[in-house]
């Protein structure tokens, strides 16, 4: 028997989101489809066993983009999606931050979601409704979770916030908020934006968190009345009893220990020899004592309840800054002699190298996606390898989180790249984090700006980052982190990212641990951030207060050069013969925009010029009485056909190759010589006669008209050329207009 399906229906913004379930999927723990108008995500959550040894929640949360659901086939040489591309990757990435603070401490069971495109229309971003998708087959599935949560974009057109937008309003809006919470708080949050102010980032803000309110209800109704009775779930922590007896052993010689700055090394090789003693004092082996598994997770308990307590109660962090207080900075340029552009950006403990490559529109990433955008010109990869923090690893590609890290670098500096009418390139950063202990992300923003003022791109203007901190406890207190370290963000409940210029924010990411953020903490951690970035931002500026004024010597010239659209072809040849063969010859590289604009590149101003000449010839047309040097491409009895423009030939007649009577046409050239020549007549047809004799002679136009002129009585010199002509105009060979 066919089941039942479920529909409910939420109003957010002017737009209606339905959630159905009960079709499909029926042995997923929980599984919906949420869409609006023709775009649909389908999501299953699915609760397994406890996975033995490991000391970590295994929660994993995937995005797979099925070409099929916007009627595509994918590029592929097997024509079957491969590896997830940039945005299914950071779909998945931006499902899991809101959903994984709300499962319980300490839960070990495996969790999986997964969610993949069923119906894209081009019109609406899937991303939005796969984090409602999955909060929702999570709640009506036997899962335990403290959901639910609801997801929104907020878009600003003209000053006007828009609420869900689509693709085109994106195109036009100033600022693209993703923005995911509970009931009560805000828990994640994702925004690109063009410099706007922090005031208009907290009303944006604030209106997300309204506009979610609807679907919660609606996720809250679907659970009373189709969600399955929760499970019972396995935890791993350890007593109250137990955590009280560590935190009380380990507490003097932990503030001894933070009672001095510590650089990285120092902090955690004091927290492993206490560690040690406090292992060899709790677990001795007999009969009730605890395991090692349990004391460690007593002791990490502990190091986070003593540097909390001494952040809200003195002001103090582990490396004895104020909360305030941004780590030393220092920066250079120039560090790559044949990179286009390079920045270092160092700030205490972390330290990010950018090196900027300037290439052709030709080379810009082709992107195969459900997305309506099918290319991009700036591109920045994040690389993180693990000397950066003094470990080992086996490498194995690029992970989610490096993904992650070199989007939101992307998404902070793409605001102050220029237009690729004003700067014609194709821009690739790729940001090689050398040392890491805190912020790499914001780091890169910054050395990236260094990286691209110092290949002399104009940005619109420079852009700092800085990761703001937050620490809580159950008494209200908290206190807000600038420029935080890898311990504040691990023992922290807030990572929340800030980049932008003087004048507004470009980029915002918000990851937090705690259940939610409220409004007034939000806006003192972004006016906490402002003031930074402006700090952060005069440090870099004073290596390098403005981007050079040239390229670098070995970067690409674009030279820009518009020929009429009938002439592309001409231009390309069969097969792209003619440019190649043009890119061959001048050591420079080619694209041709569909309206007729050509992009040249060389590094070799003489190459690049000789090719502007030959592409600027194209739209040139020929002219009576003007002279050409031009190449033999065809020799008959008659004459030789002679190009004098870019797929343009005209004859020069048997009588006109010299002064003399010339019997043979080898006789004065052959195929590949170049002649100059003078453009005698060109008649309706196109067909274009040229004359040799008449550069030779110094005649006039006048005078090359009349004296190349066809006639019964024959030419001067002879009955020999009349003749000829006369044959050579019965067979169509009075002149040539060839177009390649």
């Amino acid at each position: 028997m066919k089941p039942e399906t479920k529909r409910y229906s939420a109003q957010v913004g002017t737009r209606t989101i339905t959630f159905e379930t009960g079709k499909l999927a029926h042995q997923a723990g929980g599984a919906v489809t949420v869409g609006t108008d023709e775009a649909i995500i389908f999501a299953a959550a699915t609760m397994g066993g406890v996975r033995e040894g490991i000391d970590f929640f295994p929660l994993s949360v995937e995005y797979e983009e099925r070409l099929y659901a916007g009627g595509k086939i994918p590029g592929s040489f097997f024509r079957r999606e491969g590896r997830p591309s940039t945005e299914a990757i950071l779909t998945a990435r931006l499902t899991d931050r809101p959903l994984r603070p709300l499962f319980a401490h300490g839960m070990r069971n495996e969790v999986q979601v997964m969610m993949f495109s069923l119906s894209s229309d081009g019109i609406n971003p899937l991303d939005i409704l796969a984090i409602n998708a999955a909060s929702a087959a999570i709640m009506i599935s036997d899962i335990p979770w403290g959901g639910p949560v609801g997801a929104v974009r907020i878009g600003r057109i003209n000053g006007a916030f828009v609420i869900n937008p689509t693709f085109d309003e994106l195109a036009q809006s100033d600022l693209d908020l993703r923005l995911a919470g509970t009931r009560d708080a805000i828990l994640m949050v994702e925004c690109g934006a063009d410099e706007i102010p922090e005031n208009v980032m907290v009303a944006a803000l604030e209106l997300g968190h309204k506009s979610i309110q609807p679907l919660i209800d609606l996720q809250m109704q679907m659970a009373a009345e189709v969600g399955k009775p929760k499970r019972e779930a396995t935890f791993s922590n350890a007593t109250e009893d137990l955590n009280a007896r560590v935190l009380a052993h380990v507490s003097a010689a932990m503030n001894e220990l933070l009672d001095k700055p510590l650089a990285k090394a120092e902090f955690y090789g004091g927290m492993d020899e206490i560690l040690k003693n406090t292992l060899a004092a709790f677990c001795t082996g007999e009969e009730n004592a605890p395991s090692e598994k349990d004391v460690k997770t007593a002791f990490s308990e502990a190091e986070g309840a003593v540097v909390r307590e001494r952040i809200l109660s003195m002001g103090k962090r582990p490396d004895g800054r104020t909360p305030t207080e941004i780590r030393p900075i220092w920066c250079e340029v120039d560090l790559s002699p044949r990179a286009h552009g390079s920045g270092l950006f160092t700030r205490g403990e972390t330290q990010v190298l950018t090196l900027a490559t300037l290439g052709t529109l030709g080379e810009a990433q082709e992107l195969d996606n459900l997305s309506p955008i099918d290319s991009k010109r700036y591109m920045h990869h994040y690389n993180f390898p693990p000397f950066s923090t003094g470990e080992v690893k086996p490498l194995r590609g690029q992970s989610r989180r490096e993904v992650g890290h070199g989007a939101l670098a992307e998404r902070a500096l793409e605001p102050v790249i220029p237009t690729e009418e004003s700067f014609p390139y194709t821009l690739r950063l790729v940001s090689e984090v050398l040392a890491s202990n805190g912020s790499s992300s914001m780091a890169s923003v910054c050395g990236s700006t260094l990286a691209l003022m110092d290949a002399g791109v104009p940005i619109k203007a420079p852009v700092a980052g800085v990761a703001m901190g937050l620490v809580t406890d159950s008494t209200g207190r908290y206190q807000i982190l600038t420029d935080i370290q890898g311990t504040e963000d691990h023992l922290g409940d807030m990572d929340f990212k800030v980049a932008g210029t003087t004048k507004g924010i470009t980029a915002l990411q918000m990851d937090i641990k705690i259940s939610g953020l409220s409004a007034k903490m939000m806006t003192e951690a972004l006016a906490q951030a402002h003031t930074a970035r402006l700090f952060i931002l005069d440090k870099m500026l004073e290596v390098l207060p403005e981007a050079r004024a040239e390229l670098k010597s070995h970067a690409p010239r674009i030279i820009t050069v518009k020929i009429p659209v009938d002439k592309i072809g001409a231009l390309i040849g069969p097969g792209g013969k003619n440019i190649r063969a043009l890119q061959e010859e001048t050591g420079v590289k080619i694209d041709v925009q569909e309206d007729g604009t050509v992009y040249i590149a060389s590094t070799d101003g003489i190459g690049g010029e000789a090719a502007r000449a030959r592409v600027e010839a194209l739209g040139e047309t020929a002219e009576i009485g003007r002279i050409y040097t031009g190449k033999v491409v065809r020799i008959e009895a008659f004459g030789a056909f002679v190009q004098i423009l870019p797929g343009m030939d005209g004859l020069v007649h048997i009588s006109q190759l010299d002064s003399e009577r010339v019997n043979k046409v080898e006789d004065i050239c052959n195929l590949g010589d170049e002649l100059s020549v003078m453009v005698t007549d060109i008649d309706p047809a196109g067909k274009i006669r040229l004359s040799r004799q008449a550069v030779l002679e110094g005649w006039t136009a006048e005078e090359a008209r009349e004296k190349d002129k066809p006639r019964g009585g024959g030419r001067p010199g002879g009955d020999r050329g009349g003749n000829r002509d006369r044959r050579d105009d019965r067979r169509g060979g009075g002149g040539f207009d060839r177009r390649r």
